[in-house]
This record gives structure tokens, C-alpha cells and sequence, in this order.
């Protein structure tokens, strides 16, 4: 095979080929193997805590004494309670308790005195801090919440006297404008009040990470800490860029959390060997990287972000060999962009033959719809350790197998597809999972997420624990509201006081026995009520089937089968898959070899194995939207659990954010798509899920979710009235009076007050406040509304949709291309509603020139309105004045030519002109 087919490959003294454990090749894909399923492991059901164990009580250890007699008559302080005695014990009993803590937290030396007896002594507590809640809740205060939501109750009253005017008071010569107007009002009323209410309850949460490491990091003694499986999802390389990815998963490895419950599964959904390429070189990089990190405690761990960043590098760095180790890192990491680089050059111009792998056999993905499933670890076995001799995380690409005539469900497909190869590899009990372009920014962001996960309070009821999104590559002035601080930091904290903020997709950890689709654990079960809960459901016969499983490996008798044929209806045909989903504290089968492992979570990922199951419809990423996200946080929400909404001082994540207006509207559109999709689904939140775990108010939230591009047809309506209003001298309210005045002082007082508590107490600065207020009409008028019209088609007639995944940010420090404009229909209508409101205005102005005095007055109501449209679709004018030669002429040309078309065609077919007919006047001129 000739040298220029195929990529650069793993150096012959890569870890890849020398320090792997030889009994797995290279690359482990399907092929057609009969042997699939002879897969015997080892029993362990003794060595693994289950997830709902036995009950058990030991009596002889129980001693039972005699409630001590207390007459009420006589005073407390003959009991020894209250005295300055009982004062002193208590203090005394305080210091012991604190000295005992002490050795606690030194129990790995022996103690003070050289002696360790005590130490483990097993009715010593965890105590003070150790026995401290690991998080808490801080309500926002009483002086910054009382006052917002008695403005709300106000705005709901003022809201109901202003419809009252409305509705009573029709435009007689405007009827037509007046009926459009109060319809669009109503709509937007009422999509306020399901934006509105979800936030009446807002909290913040503060984390304590050092009662975490001192409940559960002990000296000496090994980390309890709860193994976590990060799932990084990528598609395709040429749009998502391979270095890109590269950091997010170098920030992963070097996380802030011990290597051996670690590990990253890269999600390849397009089999491109450039990606895998890519990883190879990236593990690596890994083994110089992560010692680095660890040994400086550098943040942020992306090394593309850590070199860029202008700051002092120095502040709190002691170490004498820092400034030394941190040129030859950056040296390091320069050649592997080089080389990084050079791949994706290189993988341009795929040869006709495709590629081929490093042994000469082809590519098992050249066709990328028609593929067996592919998994490589590269990091994580025995002999593969970084530069100072220390173990890394397991590091693992899988690309699920792809045929034709199968849907695999995009993204949650994939997702599910390494839900079940984690299972089988790893198989911890909490997943982390980040898009590939969003690295892990605070190294503690693990531990952050453990602080609620594992409260032992509180722990057991949440699903997951979402972080906000943060983004870099922006301007300053966020022109175009890619920061979306007004939802992060003010909706989502209001969901975190009712039932949880939803999932938006990425930078979130879940609890795995959530994701299977169990219901949230409760204290007592209502009568007559069925769960989803795994040991209501199959107590009693979890324990035979384990056995039949794991010892017997043949059939069984007729109680064990039963279950067996309940668990592969809902989890499929893997004994191994289905054994872990018993498992609450996650693990794997002890001396089942790696090949084997492996060779199994091939067959979980094989494009049938879904078949006759309920993954995507009760267990895992659930399909049926390409905002699966929704979709998935909705269901746990409905089986009963609650989520936890985590904000560090420090961001956990952050990502890049599409570079330009058109990517950014594309971007919109999908989102706007998905909810299209789940609005006429059976799982609309509008009428599915009564009767079980959501609230109210969380109902109201995921409703306002899905029915937002709704709001697009009245937007665009609205956005069109003050153009007609200036260009027939008509208006959509009548002459106002005192009465009404007053009414629209205190309708535009109330909404400015209300924004005005809410970045108040949200700590939003005005300016986002604003900048979402603008993104929000013109993604209304444009993404929203062609979203609409894509879902309506695809649900009504069938046709699907696809939608183009967003550039992600590459080079813009002088962010020029931010607001580079590209081609795109979307672009249309916002242009469109701005020339026309243009022409309104200055027509509006000309016509009370030329009339005088007394038509100035009614014209500033008009021209209120239109201001208001102009000044909301200011950011698309300004861009595209500021780039204005980038800007496609024939945009241009359509807007101008539609618009135009619009008002010469209204002013001709003016509908509001009396049509009786042609008055024939006597003129004053003696024609003879």
C-alpha cells in the first residue's frame, strides 16, 4: 500500500504496541463470531455490595436498656441537665471530640504518640466535620426575594387589568391590526407566566471538599471516593477539530481525582481514523502532561487554554523547577500540535482505496455507514504509566457498529452505546459527560459534583448534578448572547429550588442507576402504587437469577428464567451488561481477563442489539428528539428524582461557542427543532408523565421548554405591526385616556422592576440582561420559526431534517470572525422585519412633516413601537453594517426587494380606506 494512504501511525515504541497487554490487538472491532456470548466470570455476589442488600439485624449485639423515670414536677436540673456541672461535661465531651479528630485525620502516622490503636476504633463516629453535610443550601435572601415576587403578584394583577382595557377596548377603523395585536399579547402573557413561576423558589449551593476528602480520603488507607466514567462524543473531525478534542480529553486525564476511578470513553460516531490518529498521539502527550499538571497544580489542564492565558503564570508557584519544566512542557505541546496538525492535512484527501491501519489491513471504518464496532484502550493497562512512573486513567475509543437499514439515533444512540461499553469495561456507578469541545476548566470539578452525589442525606434521591455552561472565544460585548448567562444564572437556579435544573447536554454527572431507568428510592411506598424500582419489582428473585448467571451458566429453573427475560426485554441480550446494572457501587466481575471484557462490549455496541429492548424509551439517552437532552432529564425528573444544580467560584467546564451569526442560528434552530419534536410526542410534558414524580412547577418549566418556538408566529407578527401601523397612520390601540395611561406606565414599570430584582439577586449584569432580550427576537423571527416549520413537516408529512453541526471556535483573538456573515435563509426574515420598519419609521416621519402640528402627537406611539423592534434587531444591523463587503448581495437584495415589495403593495391595497365608491364633486370653473 502506498505511503500516502494512510495516516501517520503509533510509533513502534508507543505504549500502544510495547507496554499493552499483548492478549488484546490493537484495535478490537466485530466480526462474525459464534463465540459472542461464552463469557464465564467468576462468582462474586459475596464481594460486591448489591444495591438494595438483605436485610440484617444482630440481636446479640443490641442491648436494650430501660428509658430513665423523669418527674415533670421537679426541675430538670436534678438530672444533672442545665448545670454548670452538665455545662462543663459537655465542653470537656467538645474537646475530646475535636483531639479524637485530630487523629483522624493523621491516622496514617500512627498518631501523636506512636500508638494507632484507637484510631480504629470502631465505634469512633466521623465526626464534627467528617459528619457534616457535604453541601448546603443558601436561599437568596429575604430582602432581595420577598420584594421580586411581590413585584410578580403585582405584574400578574396589572397584567390582568391591562387585558381587561385591551379586550373592551377595540379599534373600530383598525380591527384587523387591533385582534392580531391583543391575540399576539395573550400568547406572550401566557408564555411568561410558564417562564416566570419556576423561578419563584431560586437557591445557590455551597460545597465543602474538604469534609468530602476527610470522609472518605483517609491517610494511609485507600480512596472511597466513587469511581466516575467521562463520556466525550465527537462526530466529525473536520468540523469538530481534532486538537480541540484533544484537550478536553487531556483535561480529563488530569483531573483532580485518583487515576484508578477515572476513566474517558471518546465517543467516535463518524469511525474516522484521523480521530483515532488523533487519540493515539494524545495518550501520548498524556503520560508528560498529566505529571505536570499534578505536580504544579496548573489550572485550567487543557493545554491550549493554559499556555494562552494572559496571566501571571508565577502567582503562588514556589517550586524552583517550575519555570524550566514549564517551557520544555510548552516545547512539548507545540511539536504536538505540529503533529496533530499534520493530520488533519493529511486527512484532507482521503485516497480512493481509503485508509489503511498500521499493519496494512484497511480501515474498518472507510465506509462510515456501514462498519463493525471498533474499541481500542490505550491508556489504563497493566505497564502503561506516565513519565514519572505513576498510573494513568483508562483512556478508551469505542465506535459503535453501523449497517444500513438501521436509525441510530445520532448523538443518544451514541451515548447509549457507551453507556453499556463503560458498563462492561469500568462500570462505574456515576458518568460525567462533556462534548468534545468542552474541557474540564477546574480540576475539583469531580469532587464538586461528589459533594452531592455521595452526601450520605441526601445523595441517594439525585439523578444528576448539572454545571453551568461557560464559554471562551467571546467578545466582550457577547453580541450575540452566546453566553446565555440570563438562563444559567437565573432559571436555573430558580429549577434548583423546586426539582432540579433540566439537562442541557453536556457538563453534567449522573447517577448510572438513574439512567437505567429505576425510580428515585423512597422512604414508604403508596399503596396500590407500581414502581420502576429495581428491588420492588424483583425482590426475592435477584439473588437465583445471580446464580443461574454467574455459577450455572445453563438453564435454570422457572423463578430464576422469569426474571431473566424481564431484565433482557429491558436491558438486552448480555448477561455481563445486565449483571452490572445490579451493582449500585459499580464494578466488575473479579478475574474476568480484559480480552474477554472487551469481546463482550463489542456485542453491546452492535447496531442491533437495541432491538426489542427499551433503550431510548425508558433506559438511557431517550430518543425521539435531536435534543435528547430534554428529553432524558425529563424522565428521571418524572420517575421521581431530583437534580442539583452546582456552581463552583471556579467554572467546571467551559466550551467554544459557534463563531458567527449564521452558526449561531443554526445552532438555535436544532435546539428549536428538538422541542418542536417533543411537543408532538408522546412525551410532551403537556400531558405525559401525571401521576408521578414532577411538580408542578417543574412541569411549567419544561413545558415553557418545549412550546418557546410557538412564540415565533406572534413574534413575527408583532415585530410586522409597527410598519403597517406608520404606513396606513392607523394604530392597534385606541385614543388613550388617563385610565389607560396609567395602566401602560405601571404594564412597563412592572416588567423594568422585575428585571431589575433579577439580576439582582441572580447577579446578572444589565447588559446580558439586554443582549438575551435582543438574541431573543431575532432567533423568534428567524431559527425559532423555520424550526417550526421543519418540525410541523417532519411530524405532519414525514420528511426529516438534518441539522449541520456548529463550527466550533478555532483563532479569533481579534474575534473577526465573530460576526462574519454566511448564506443562509435564516437571515431573511430579521433583515426583512428591519428594512421594513426602517421605511415605516421614515414614512411615519414624512407624512407628519407634510401634515403639521396635530399629526405629530398620535405618530410617537407608532414610533415607540417600531423603535422597539429596531432596537431589538440592532446586534444583526450593526454586524452586518460593521461587515458589510462579507455580507452576501443577494441577503441583500431579497430583504430590499421584499420589503419594498410589501409597503408599495400595502399602500396600493389599503384595507382600512373607505371603498364606497368614487365621489364625483361640482367644480367652481365655467367650462363653456
Amino acid at each position: 500500500m502506498s505511503s500516502h494512504s494512510h495516516l501517520n501511525h503509533v510509533p513502534s515504541n508507543t505504549p500502544s504496541e510495547v507496554d499493552l497487554n499483548p492478549d488484546i490487538p490493537l484495535l478490537t472491532y466485530g466480526q462474525e463470531d459464534d463465540d459472542k456470548h461464552a463469557l464465564i466470570v467468576p462468582p462474586f455476589m459475596n464481594r460486591t455490595k448489591r444495591i438494595h442488600p438483605m436485610p440484617f439485624s444482630d440481636t446479640a449485639s443490641t442491648v436494650s436498656l430501660p428509658p430513665r423515670p423523669m418527674d415533670p414536677k421537679k426541675d430538670l436540673a436534678v438530672y444533672g441537665y442545665g448545670t454548670v456541672a452538665w455545662k462543663d461535661r459537655m465542653e470537656e465531651w467538645r474537646k475530646r471530640q475535636n483531639d479524637r479528630l485530630q487523629m483522624v485525620k493523621h491516622q496514617g502516622d500512627g498518631g501523636a504518640n506512636g500508638h494507632g490503636d484507637d484510631v480504629d476504633d470502631p465505634d469512633l463516629p466521623k465526626m464534627d466535620e467528617g459528619r457534616q453535610p457535604l453541601s448546603r443550601k443558601l436561599p437568596i435572601s429575604s430582602s432581595k426575594i420577598n420584594p421580586y415576587r411581590m413585584v410578580i403578584l403585582t405584574r400578574l394583577a396589572i397584567l390582568g387589568l391591562f387585558f381587561h382595557y385591551r379586550i373592551l377596548h377595540p379599534v373600530t377603523d383598525a380591527y384587523a391590526l387591533w385582534m392580531v395585536s391583543v391575540i399576539c399579547e395573550i400568547w406572550f402573557a401566557v408564555s411568561w407566566i410558564f417562564d416566570q413561576f419556576p423561578k419563584w423558589f431560586p437557591i445557590e449551593r455551597e460545597t465543602y471538599l474538604d469534609r468530602l476528602s476527610l470522609r472518605y480520603e483517609k491517610e494511609g488507607k485507600p480512596s472511597e471516593l466513587a469511581p466516575v466514567d467521562v463520556f466525550v462524543s465527537t462526530v466529525d473531525p473536520l468540523k469538530e477539530p481534532p486538537l480541540i478534542t484533544a484537550n478536553t480529553v487531556l483535561s480529563i486525564l488530569a483531573v483532580d481525582y485518583p487515576v484508578d476511578k477515572v476513566a474517558c470513553y471518546v465517543s467516535d460516531d463518524g469511525a474516522a481514523m484521523l480521530t483515532f490518529e488523533a487519540l493515539s498521539e494524545t495518550s501520548e502527550f498524556a503520560r508528560k502532561w498529566v505529571p505536570f499538571c499534578k505536580k504544579f497544580s496548573i489550572e485550567p489542564r487543557a493545554p491550549e487554554w493554559y499556555f494562552s492565558e494572559k496571566v501571571d503564570y508565577l502567582k503562588d508557584k514556589v517550586h524552583p523547577a517550575f519555570v524550566r519544566e514549564r517551557r520544555a512542557m510548552k516545547r512539548e505541546y507545540e511539536e504536538f500540535k505540529i503533529r496533530i496538525n499534520g493530520l488533519v492535512t493529511m486527512a484532507q484527501k482521503v485516497p480512493e482505496e481509503g485508509w489503511t491501519m498500521q499493519d496494512g489491513t484497511p480501515w474498518p471504518g472507510n465506509n462510515v455507514r456501514d462498519h463493525p464496532g471498533m474499541i481500542q484502550v490505550f491508556l489504563g493497562q497493566n505497564g502503561v504509566r506516565d513519565t514519572e512512573g505513576n498510573e494513568l486513567p483508562r483512556l478508551v475509543y469505542v465506535s459503535r457498529e453501523k449497517r444500513p437499514g438501521f436509525d441510530h439515533h445520532k448523538k443518544a444512540g451514541a451515548m447509549n452505546a457507551l453507556i453499556r461499553v463503560s458498563a462492561v469495561v469500568s462500570n462505574a456507578p456515576y458518568l460525567l459527560n462533556v462534548d468534545c469541545d468542552h474541557y474540564i476548566n477546574n480540576s475539583k470539578a469531580l469532587r464538586e459534583s461528589m459533594c452531592f452525589m455521595m452526601d450520605p442525606t441526601s445523595g441517594k434521591k439525585i439523578c444528576y448534578v448539572q454545571f453551568p455552561q461557560r464559554f471562551d472565544g467571546i467578545d466582550r460585548h457577547d453580541r450575540y448572547s452566546n453566553r446565555n448567562v440570563v438562563f444559567f444564572d437565573i432559571n436555573m437556579k430558580g429549577l434548583d429550588g423546586i426539582q432540579g435544573p433540566i439537562y442541557v447536554g453536556t457538563g453534567c454527572v449522573f447517577r448510572r442507576q438513574a439512567l437505567y431507568g429505576y425510580d428515585a428510592p423512597t422512604k414508604k411506598k403508596a399503596p396500590g402504587k407500581t414502581c420502576n424500582c429495581l428491588p420492588k419489582c424483583f425482590e426475592g428473585v435477584v439473588d437465583l437469577w445471580l446464580t443461574w448467571i454467574f455459577v450455572t451458566g445453563i438453564d435454570s429453573e422457572k423463578t430464576a428464567l422469569m426474571p431473566q427475560i424481564k431484565f433482557e426485554r429491558k436491558f438486552g441480550q448480555s448477561p455481563v451488561f445486565i449483571a452490572s446494572t445490579l451493582l449500585e457501587d459499580g464494578g466488575v466481575p473479579p478475574g474476568a481477563t480484559s480480552a474477554s471484557l472487551l469481546k463482550e462490549a463489542i456485542h453491546v455496541i452492535s447496531c442491533g442489539y437495541e432491538d426489542k429492548s427499551e433503550w431510548g424509551k425508558e433506559v438511557g439517552w431517550i430518543y425521539g428528539s435531536v435534543t435528547e437532552d430534554i428529553l432524558t432529564g425529563f424522565k428521571m425528573h418524572c420517575h421521581g428524582w431530583r437534580s442539583v444544580y452546582c456552581i463552583p467560584k471556579r467554572p467546571a467546564f467551559k466550551g467554544s461557542a459557534p463563531i458567527n451569526l449564521s452558526d449561531r442560528l443554526h445552532q438555535v434552530s436544532r435546539w428549536a427543532l428538538g422541542s418542536v419534536e417533543i411537543l408532538f410526542s408522546k412525551h410532551c410534558p403537556i400531558w405525559y408523565g401525571y401521576g408521578c414524580g414532577l411538580k408542578p412547577l417543574e412541569r411549567f418549566s419544561y413545558i415553557n421548554s418545549v412550546v418557546y418556538p410557538l412564540t415565533s408566529i406572534p413574534l413575527v407578527a408583532y415585530c410586522t405591526l409597527p410598519a403597517i401601523c406608520l404606513l396606513t397612520g392607523k394604530f392597534i390601540v385606541p385614543e388613550i385616556s388617563n385610565y389607560a395611561s396609567i395602566l401602560f406606565m405601571l404594564m412597563f414599570l412592572s416588567i423594568a422592576v422585575t428585571s431589575i430584582l433579577e439580576i439582582q439577586w441572580g447577579r446578572v449584569a444589565i447588559d446580558d440582561l439586554w443582549r438575551n432580550e435582543q438574541f431573543w427576537v431575532i432567533g423568534g423571527v428567524s431559527a425559532h420559526l423555520f424550526a417550526l416549520f421543519q418540525g410541523l413537516l417532519k411530524v405532519l408529512a414525514g420528511v426529516n431534517t438534518n441539522f449541520t453541526v456548529t463550527s466550533k471556535g478555532g483563532d479569533d483573538g481579534d474575534f473577526a470572525e465573530l460576526y462574519l456573515f454566511k448564506w443562509t435563509t435564516l437571515l431573511i426574515p430579521p433583515l426583512t422585519l428591519l428594512i421594513f420598519n426602517i421605511i415605516g419609521v421614515i414614512v411615519g416621519i414624512s407624512d407628519a412633516i407634510s401634515n403639521g402640528y396635530e399629526s405629530w402627537g398620535p405618530l410617537f406611539g407608532r414610533l415607540f413601537f417600531a423603535i422597539w423592534v429596531i432596537l431589538h434587531l440592532y446586534p444583526f444591523l450593526k454586524g452586518m453594517m460593521g461587515k458589510q463587503s462579507n455580507v452576501p448581495t443577494i441577503l441583500i437584495v431579497w430583504s430590499i426587494l421584499l420589503a419594498s415589495i410589501l409597503s408599495l403593495l400595502w399602500v396600493r391595497v389599503n384595507p382600512f380606506l373607505d371603498r364606497g365608491g368614487i365621489v364625483l364633486e361640482v367644480c367652481q370653473l365655467d367650462c363653456d
